[in-house]
């Protein structure tokens, strides 16, 4: 992967700024890794506290059910695409966060539900005998987010190395890293909505879901994931007592993740689906909202091509767009 420049586990830190800043990581093995990678993230990452929530197995065969398809039950297929090539022999999305380690640090940084979970990413490319499996580099998802408190960050970045250590082990290969120079000037969008605090806040909390979810199915986007962290913790009889309410949205729209995931790059997938992360601090009441632009994906990726770049920055503004006209105020 040519994007991918020199890059190992004992790179050290002299040679990565020498170079930029380090995107993503990825451990490049020979050969087909999937059923080896599905036993490890079903069975294994929780074992070193990293919880599994809505993965997304072999996304490429519902591109090919999707596009690739002239006809569909008999019917001609609206979303037939003439242009239509199979291009990658499996894509996965599989969304982790190590919950325990995060609830002291969403306390401090409630900010970094913008990838919390995260994507742990697999893909492999068609006619290509390498399986990719990684993530984005812990200390760019607190460069997105905005987290600059260096103990936070400390912690944040610690929980990685036992899921790398695991990768590792499980999937081998040689690891890589992606270099990039710097990150979009503004790569977060913020709202926050005020409301009147019923009662019941769940009342709120369910009239509010259910406009939100169906704005954006109402604009091809696919809720690929819901992460309620205050119940989590509540089960786990964890203090979580700051807030009324945190919860985490996984968005995507799938003929754009297409677009690019099936057209040549499916190492953005990493970035996918995107989070939108929503809290109530206790006895508030504004619902804070915050997401990473896809604009980071320009930036982070080095994505160049016109087409791309433009559908990029179209949903940036379709999303903004969106969270306006359910009555959230950008900040």
């Amino acid at each position: 992967m040519n994007r991918l420049l020199m890059g190992t586990a004992a790179l050290s830190l002299a040679a990565s700024m020498a170079f930029g800043a380090q995107g993503i990581r990825f451990n490049v093995t020979e050969g087909d890794k999937e059923e080896i990678f599905n036993t490890m993230v079903n069975e294994k990452t929780e074992t070193i506290g990293f919880i599994l929530s809505d993965p997304h197995e072999r996304i490429n065969d519902a591109y090919k059910s999707k596009y690739g398809a002239k006809e569909v039950d008999g019917e001609a297929n609206a979303a037939y695409d003439p242009d239509y090539k199979k291009t990658i022999d499996n894509l996965g999305f599989f969304s982790v966060a190590n919950d325990e380690k995060l609830r002291e640090l969403l306390i401090k940084a409630p900010e970094l539900g913008g990838f919390s979970p995260f994507n742990l990413h697999i893909y492999k490319e068609t006619g290509i005998d390498k399986t990719y499996v990684g993530h984005i580099v812990p200390e760019t998802m607190l460069d997105i987010v905005g987290v600059k408190d260096e103990a936070i960050r400390k912690e944040f970045a610690a929980m990685f190395p036992a899921l790398d250590d695991m990768v590792q082990k499980e999937i081998g290969g040689k690891v890589e890293f992606s270099q990039f120079d710097k990150l979009t000037e503004d790569p977060m969008i913020d709202f926050e909505y005020e409301f009147e605090r019923p009662e019941d806040l769940d009342d709120f909390i369910d009239e509010f879901q259910e406009g939100f979810e169906e704005a954006f199915e109402e604009k091809q986007y696919i809720i690929a994931g819901y992460k309620n962290f205050k119940e989590a913790y509540d089960d786990m009889e964890a203090d979580f007592d700051e807030f009324d309410a945190y919860f985490v949205y996984s968005l995507c729209h799938f003929t754009f993740s297409y677009n690019v995931f099936n057209k040549g790059r499916p190492d953005a997938g990493v970035f996918a689906p995107c989070s939108m992360y929503m809290y109530i601090k206790k006895d508030s009441n504004t619902l804070v909202i915050g997401m990473p632009k896809l604009e980071n994906w320009i930036s982070v990726l080095g994505i160049k091509d016109p087409v791309k770049v433009k559908d990029i920055h179209e949903l940036d503004k379709e999303i903004i767009s969106t969270m306006k006209e359910l009555g959230a105020k950008e900040i």
